[in-house]
């Protein structure tokens, strides 16, 4: 493909398809969506395991600009996920927008043009002068580093890759993994296989999951009055905020927490033993909370059983763990998650003077705002670096990213501007400010989680409530980022009016910001920066003024 088209987007996932919807708003159709699998939904369409639902609120885990006032339960299943993600590329006509089975191998900047090239898997290349990468951390299967893995003669599933040709019935099943998708999983495995066996490296907190179906006078309302549906989202949304309190940082909300954890454990388990097994002992948000009221209980079914000694190694037949035990087992079931400190990028990327990205980022990733990486002009990312939330949904940190981007989209087009790079200082001082507020967070207390790399560093967690996440995001301060123009600059668009609309049911509006500093292409070259703490100087002479 040799035209040029103004945006690329990568992924057909949440992400991908928010940030398609919010550049129709903006009246910027040019653009493309590649998705590496034949149909859209990204996590929610490979995660289909048994009892697969999510821990977020309905009303909480979708976008407010794209509202559901049909949600059948507080809590709903990944089938109703997924039903929502396609109900907005049908609402939205975004499948005349999307490749399907396109895989990105690479992209590279080129400089003299201001345009990113994408390389797919046999087929054609795409040109565009922004990419936003839609594609996730939840996308690359994670199997555990475990002795004999490959010996095993049985049957392997992985949680994110279901197989549902595989009949489970009267089987005997293992599971690895004690995490979110595990005690989904095992309460549904419990009443058809002839045995399960629960391998346990460290038990999590459980709360309770209060779920509940939301009857049809309820849905009928927030049909007709969507005020309410936005209404119960702000409600479920400072519910959360409040749990940031004892789950981000050692409050004395952190000591109710585990008051609450451990008194739905000695609620739901009463053998000692076995209390004793399930009981954490880290901080309460150190790794993730674990939201359900079927867990335990499944535990403690005749055909169920709870392995805590470490697993030695697999065999042909089987689990044999520290005790000397064999444990045969007919399928052993991976429920382990994904690997998203080692995911790096997805493929690799090249930006200005032949920078990679996977070596910038081979000790921990860092962005500036989690949405620009200095040095790869016009390029965004969405849930990226220090982007996670510990407490609250991920929705809303994604769309405030969204909306970010699209906005700096928008000046692009606007100003007719080759690059648009942040400024090294600006992303240095950012990252260090993140980092150092990280150092006091439960997620840096001692606890190994997916959060970290291998040497402690955090660069998945956002230090801080949801809100402030969301007000951060609220404007592109173009003093921020280092641009040039094109030589023949494009006509104007009307500008997105100034609007100030607080909390999560609208993140606010870009506020134009004059003064954009200006970098001559010779001098773009920076130093690359593993981690960067200290702020090199930049040119700022030549100024963007508003509206020039």
């Amino acid at each position: 493909m040799s035209d040029t088209t103004t945006v690329l987007i990568v992924g057909a996932g949440f992400a991908g398809l928010g940030t398609a919807i919010q550049l129709l708003e903006r009246g910027i159709e040019d653009f493309v969506i590649l998705e590496r699998a034949g149909e859209v939904g990204g996590t929610w369409r490979d995660n289909t395991y048994p009892g697969a639902a999510c821990d977020i609120p309905s009303l909480l885990y979708s976008y407010s600009f794209e509202q559901n006032p049909t949600w059948s339960r507080a809590y709903s299943g990944s089938d109703e996920i997924l039903d929502y993600i396609r109900g907005m590329v049908d609402k939205h006509g975004l499948s005349r927008f999307i490749r399907f089975n396109v895989n990105v191998t690479g992209l590279a900047f080129d400089e003299d043009s201001g345009t990113w090239s994408a390389e797919t898997d046999g087929g054609p290349s795409y040109r565009a002068r922004t990419v936003v990468m839609a594609s996730g951390p939840l996308a690359n299967a994670n199997f555990p580093d475990i002795r004999g893995l490959d010996s095993y003669l049985g049957h392997k599933i992985h949680s994110a890759r279901w197989d549902h040709d595989y009949d489970l019935s009267d089987k005997r099943v293992a599971v690895i993994g004690t995490g979110a998708s595990a005690v989904q999983i095992v309460p549904e495995l419990v009443k058809s296989a002839r045995s399960v066996k629960v391998f346990q490296r460290t038990p999590g907190w459980v709360l309770p999951r209060p779920d509940f179906p939301h009857p049809n006078v309820v849905k009928a309302a927030f049909g007709r009055l969507p005020i309410l549906q936005s209404a119960a989202r702000e409600a479920w949304f400072w519910a959360h905020e409040v749990m940031a309190v004892g789950m981000v940082w050692d409050t004395p909300a952190t000591t109710a927490i585990s008051w609450l954890g451990k008194a739905n454990l000695r609620r739901q388990v009463k053998d000692p033993w076995m209390r004793r097994q399930l009981t954490p002992d880290f901080r309460p948000g150190c790794k993730r909370m674990l939201m359900t009221s079927d867990y335990y209980p499944a535990l403690q079914r005749d055909n169920c059983k709870l392995v805590s000694w470490p697993i030695a190694t697999i065999s042909p037949n089987g689990i044999r763990t520290a005790d000397g035990i064999e444990h045969e087992v007919d399928c052993i079931v991976f429920a382990t998650g994904f690997d998203v400190c080692k995911a790096g990028t997805p493929f690799p990327i090249s930006g200005l003077n032949g920078r990679q990205l996977a070596d910038e980022w081979s000790n921990g990733a860092y962005a500036y705002k989690s949405v620009s990486v200095s040095g790869y002009p016009n390029l965004f990312f969405t849930f990226g670096p220090n982007s996670g939330p510990g407490h609250n949904s991920a929705l809303v940190y994604m769309e405030a990213e969204i909306r970010y981007i699209v906005d700096a989209i928008g000046v692009i087009v606007d100003r007719g501007l080759q690059t648009f790079d942040v400024k090294e200082d600006r992303q240095n001082r950012y990252h260090a400010e993140i980092q150092r507020r990280l150092a006091a967070t439960t997620w840096n207390s001692g606890c190994k989680s997916w959060y970290l790399t291998e040497d402690g560093y955090n660069g998945t967690m956002y230090p801080g409530f949801a809100s402030q996440f969301v007000r951060q995001l609220a404007k592109v301060e173009l003093d921020d980022y280092s641009t040039t123009s094109q030589s023949s600059p494009r006509k104007k668009t009307p500008a997105r009016p100034e609007v100030v609309a607080h909390g999560v049911n609208g993140a606010s509006k870009v506020r134009l910001q004059s003064n954009g500093g200006r970098v001559p292409p010779g001098e773009a070259k920076r130093k690359s920066a593993r981690r960067p703490a200290q702020a090199p100087s930049i040119n700022t002479a030549n100024r963007i003024v508003d509206g020039a």
